[in-house]
């Protein structure tokens, strides 16, 4: 198409309303896969991914936070106290030192955190630090959590303390150490927060006059972050955000790589002939009858899940598609037209007759479908991953959606899980639908007064 005819189309497109929808959308997802390499790395999301230390912060099945402000609850965010910032005191005795550290916070949340953790770090001790530990709460109670041996790396899990859950009546530690007095002891009554200012207390002996202690208490929260996190504490931003690029790489390089070859095939059968013609439209026939899926299914089971041979294979299944029927028909009556007749006449080769003057005349007819056609491979690539499928490394829609379905997260009230990648499907479903349906009407003017 020249110059001229595109900034005709373009006028001619800009008279319908679902086109500029269409291509906001389109634009504001392909905006997500150029800034997601940037903010987040490959190698870095790869890693975070399959599970890291990054994520001991995050709490387990946690909304995001736009939910919790949409319901107009109060609910708690993740607290991180370390050792850092508190004021610690220190004492010299004969063979070490005495530590005390108070991990204070405030907390006046409208409900319980969803669990508590201490991480302890004591690299380079010979002898392993001891410490104790108490609850200060804002009323004035004390109340002693035992004793404990530090390795290098610790982590004390309080909300799994069973014997401190005895001691609090039966509630679990990081309720039972927040609540009010008595208040889950009154009949039909729920455990109250006593709102106020805490301090889990750390008494440690250190043995060594120079090795290093550093304490962190965590109070994890029940909502986090844009996209909140899974079973797996994984931040699910993360996977919608490289979902996106995954997505719409796989769809666009399966669209062109199905549709270009396709279109050169056609144009090559309608060319020559014969038995050229004749073979393509058998192999044609036979690969119409072909189910992909149960193809694609099989191929990542017994062989590999990688989305790359996933793609390649959907492209060489997508060569001989319908599509090259469809095309044949547009080019029939383009092999008779009399400048194709000029061309042969002046010594033009087959392959410039096929490339320059047969193609090039379908292209613009052949634009709504390629569109149309982008997010189909992208349901696709969704449907194996949610059919466990999926590239294992890469974190991607389709990949949410089995770990949510695997985990009963509609079950669990874990709505979020599967609405978030579900909504960036179907927008990006609709961006190329309205956009593909929108160019049919532009480059197939018996559509417009419909």
């Amino acid at each position: 198409m020249s110059g001229a005819r595109w900034r005709e189309g373009w006028r001619e497109l800009r008279r319908y309303p679902s086109a500029l929808l269409g291509l906001a959308i389109i634009a504001a997802l392909v905006a997500l896969a150029l800034y997601t390499p940037i903010a987040i790395p490959y190698g870095e999301a790869l890693a975070k991914w399959r599970g890291s230390e990054a994520w001991q912060r995050n709490p387990v099945n946690a909304a995001p936070l736009w939910l919790d402000r949409l319901t107009g609850g109060e609910a708690p965010r993740t607290q991180v106290v370390a050792s850092e910032s508190a004021p610690v005191e220190v004492r010299a005795f004969e063979g070490g030192r005495r530590l005390r550290i108070p991990l204070a916070f405030d907390f006046d949340a409208g409900d319980f955190p969803s669990e508590l953790n201490l991480f302890l770090r004591a690299p380079g001790h010979a002898q392993p630090p001891f410490a104790r530990l108490s609850w200060q709460t804002p009323d004035g109670r004390e109340l002693a959590l035992g004793g404990y041996r530090i390795g290098p790396r610790e982590r004390i899990s309080l909300s799994q303390d069973r014997a401190l859950e005895r001691r609090l009546g039966g509630l679990v530690p990081h309720i039972g150490l927040l609540a009010e007095p008595g208040s889950a002891n009154e009949p039909d009554a729920e455990p109250r927060v006593l709102p106020g200012r805490y301090t889990l207390l750390l008494d440690v002996l250190v043995f060594d006059e120079t090795a290093a202690f550093d304490a962190e208490l965590v109070l994890y929260g029940r909502v986090h972050g844009i996209a909140g996190t899974d079973h797996q504490r994984r931040d699910l931003r993360l996977a919608l955000m490289w979902g996106t690029p995954v997505a719409l790489a796989f769809g666009l390089l399966a669209a062109v790589g199905t549709t270009v070859t396709t279109l050169v095939i056609a144009a090559v059968g309608v060319w020559y002939r014969g038995w050229v013609d004749a073979t393509i439209q058998r192999l044609t026939e036979v690969n119409m009858i072909l189910p992909i899926l149960p193809i694609l299914v099989m191929v990542g089971t017994l062989y590999s899940t990688s989305i790359w041979l996933m793609l390649g294979v959907v492209v060489v299944l997508g060569i001989f598609s319908a599509g090259i029927k469809m095309y044949r028909a547009m080019l029939l009556p383009i092999r008779e037209a009399p400048y194709i007749e000029a061309a042969q006449a002046y010594g033009a080769s087959n392959a410039r007759i096929v490339l320059r003057y047969l193609i090039p005349r379908i292209l613009p007819v052949l634009i709504p479908t390629f569109v149309t056609l982008i997010p189909t491979f992208v349901f696709l690539e969704a449907s194996l991953a949610v059919l466990g499928l999926g590239d294992p490394l890469l974190p991607t829609w389709g990949k949410v959606l089995n770990d949510a379905q695997s985990q009963s997260a509609l079950y669990n009230g874990y709505y979020y899980w599967v609405v978030s990648p579900a909504v960036l499907l179907m927008l990006t479903g609709l961006g190329f639908a309205m956009l593909g349906f929108a160019l049919d009407r532009v480059f197939n003017p018996r559509l417009r007064s419909l």
